[in-house]
């Protein structure tokens, strides 16, 4: 089946024509197994500005021709030279790091590390300066570059208008950008129910039993969905981008306060011996109003299109229209299919990948299934991730007494110079990753065609080769 083109188009940032519509989107991420978040498992969220680009990390613009937005976000601290409250990045800065046609098929710290350090050479040269801001781990400018590396994210977004654009722009750039980060009244996802609520006054809000008081990344999203199933009007979609195959440890999904201690084993039983009262009522809050699945609501709201059919299948129920309802479902599906991919074509492809391996391992190109596992692992420990001079991602092994190299993006993978062997076996461990994973740690099936198709190309060139 065909895949929605434009869908394809606006995730790969691919667009050949200028913007004739924008959006404002919540993106909330996964969480990170680093400092507080492993007790809170909170995350992190930012916003989403479509027709909004950088004009410097701290000034806004309103976005030309073919760029694909922003991503807007604060962090506890930033670490730039400047106590500065936020910094805006591209969306393709922000998700990949670089060009989507450029992005790593695997991440790791190294390659990671590379993509930030070109940011700050070409983009933050003039605010990180010092020692600290350059080479610091700690310094969280890092962490609005490749974002997809390290964790899993989705985009909760409506349509907005230029003149409420303009009007953002006009309040930021006119503000002072001050960090006062406090994690109980000014946090990111405080930050973020601003600029929401900018656009769209009570659109966002906290949820004061569920995260005891204070704004939490999950709650600010659920509150914003529920503000855009009221409006059908609003062209509501959301985005999902899993996070990249690699050696970077798998993120968790974000929670909100009473989930926290509902969901996690570590917290549970501490609760059960010290607060045995209290406990009732973390789990009755959660349960009566604190659920809300994100990946749920990518597959119900992965275009405008699904959306509104599943609107126009509510309206058709509740009129008992049971015939024509039906059929609203059934396409609302087809659209979700699409996109998202059905368990059958998912099994399909996994019937197709087994055989691949198969052959793989009879012509000795791979030991054996096992081995897809370590092939990141490996690459990762033995060889040097660089930019060449046309700024793609490569990958340097010693190989005896010689030197190889493999492309690690879909744009260099196959380009003269990349090993076939290595770029086979990578694309062999991408959609061995790819294939096993849960619906939100992969990519979408439109994604993944490419992928596979990319996968093809590799074996084809093997068995060329070979001849």
């Amino acid at each position: 089946m065909r895949r929605t083109l434009s869908f394809v188009l606006v995730i790969l940032g691919l667009c050949v024509s200028p913007r004739a519509y924008s959006d404002v989107g919540v993106v909330l991420n996964d969480s990170l197994d680093t400092s507080v978040a492993r007790i809170t498992g909170s995350g992190h969220t930012a916003v989403y500005l479509s027709r909004i680009c950088p004009e410097t990390p701290v000034k806004m613009r309103l976005c030309g021709p073919h760029e694909q937005g922003s991503v807007i976000s604060n962090y506890t601290t930033l670490g730039e030279d400047t106590p500065f409250e936020w910094n805006i990045v591209s969306l393709n800065t922000y998700l990949y790091g670089t060009a989507p046609q450029e992005r790593p098929l695997f991440s790791s710290g190294k390659i990671k590390g590379v993509l930030e350090e070109r940011y700050r050479e070409q983009v933050l040269q003039d605010y990180c300066v010092t020692h600290s801001c350059r080479t610091s781990d700690k310094a969280e400018w890092r962490e609005m570059v490749s974002a997809t590396s390290e964790r899993t994210l989705y985009i909760l977004a409506v349509s907005t208008t230029v003149a409420q654009d303009r009007a953002l722009i006009e309040k930021f750039n006119s503000s002072a950008n001050v960090n006062h980060f406090n994690g109980m009244t000014r946090n990111c996802a405080d930050f973020t129910r601003d600029i929401i609520n900018t656009y769209f006054p009570h659109a966002t809000h906290r949820n004061l039993l569920n995260d005891f008081g204070m704004s939490s990344p999950k709650g600010i999203a659920r509150s914003f969905a529920h503000y855009a199933d009221k409006h059908p009007e609003s062209d509501y979609y959301v985005l999902h981008f899993a996070q990249l195959p690699g050696t970077i440890k798998r993120s968790s999904p974000t929670r909100e306060g009473t989930e926290q201690l509902y969901r996690s084993k570590k917290l549970l039983a501490p609760m059960v011996i010290f607060a045995s009262h209290e406990l009732p009522f973390a789990v009755g809050s959660y349960m009566i109003d604190g659920r809300f699945n994100p990946q749920h609501e990518y597959e119900q709201h992965a275009t405008v299109r699904e959306t509104q059919l599943r609107v126009e299948t509510r309206l058709a129920s509740e009129d008992d229209e049971t015939s024509r309802a039906h059929e609203l479902l059934a396409a609302a599906n087809d659209v979700r299919g699409d996109i998202v991919g059905t368990p059958q074509e998912w099994a399909a492809y996994r019937e197709k990948f087994d055989l691949i391996v198969d052959d793989a391992i009879t012509e000795g190109l791979i030991p054996n299934r096992e081995a897809l596992g370590h092939v990141f692992k490996t690459l990762d420990e033995q060889g040097r991730p660089y930019l060449d001079d046309q700024g793609r991602l490569w990958l340097e092994i010693r190989d005896g007494e010689e030197t190889v190299r493999v492309g690690l993006t879909e744009d260099n993978l196959l380009a003269p110079g990349s090993n076939r062997g290595l770029a086979y076996k990578i694309m062999l461990a991408r959609v061995d990753y790819i294939l096993k994973s849960s619906s939100r740690s992969r990519e979408s099936m439109a994604n993944f065609e490419v992928t596979w198709d990319l996968l093809q190309r590799a074996r084809t060139q093997i068995y060329v080769a070979a001849e």
